[in-house]
């Protein structure tokens, strides 16, 4: 019986799955730590045994690609929160708590998300973003230059394109209405990775 994974575990897990769905074959632990960020391959290796004592991969040592896949690493129908609001526009001040759950098909999303979030406006809208929609989100603090996230700034939270430069971060709007919010690497927060969107919430 597969245990709980944390949420360092379950990102590992996640990239597996994605590295395997591009590629078509599993990665290597080099592979894996330069996607997670790790410093070595040791740091891929402790989460990958983690993996394997909880019932989620099979590794077998003589092969360089030897990550199998097992049964419980492919998610099935389960209920996700929606939480709150994420402008999409002027950011605007989170809300935290839960309004309700809504079950999720098996495989809607190629990444399993954490929760849903509703977006409020529309300066994402040349990316396929619009007001009222759904989006899917998979909780990360950390993302790439050229992902779609949800960010925080000074405690409020707004979906942007995340560019990433030497000292700062900029969000990026997909409306020519918009203008870039260019901030302080530091004091930029990564709250998760947009992974998919559901266009029509009231189906729930």
């Amino acid at each position: 019986m597969s245990s709980k994974l944390t949420e360092r575990q379950q990102q590992v897990l996640d990239c597996i799955r994605e590295f395997q769905s591009d590629t078509g074959m599993a990665p290597t632990r080099a592979e894996i730590a330069d996607r997670m960020g790790f410093q070595s391959k040791n740091a891929a290796s402790d989460h990958l045994r983690a993996l394997e004592r909880k019932g989620y991969i099979k590794l077998h040592s003589d092969r360089s690609r030897g990550i199998q896949l097992l049964d419980n690493a492919y998610w099935s129908d389960e209920e996700l929160p929606i939480v709150g609001k994420v402008a999409a526009g002027v950011p605007i001040e989170a809300i935290e708590n839960v309004e309700r759950t809504v079950p999720v098909p098996q495989g809607l999303f190629k990444q399993r998300p954490t929760y849903l979030l509703k977006v409020q406006g529309d300066s994402m809208i040349d990316a396929g973003i619009f007001d009222g929609d759904l989006i899917a989100v998979r909780k990360s603090n950390v993302a790439r230059s050229g992902e779609i996230v949800v960010a925080r700034i000074d405690e409020e939270v707004t979906v942007k394109t995340l560019r990433l430069n030497k000292s700062s971060a900029t969000l990026l709007p997909a409306n020519e209405a918009y203008e870039p919010i260019k901030v302080p690497a530091d004091q930029l927060v990564i709250e998760g990775i947009f992974v998919g969107l559901i266009r029509d919430p009231n189906s729930f």
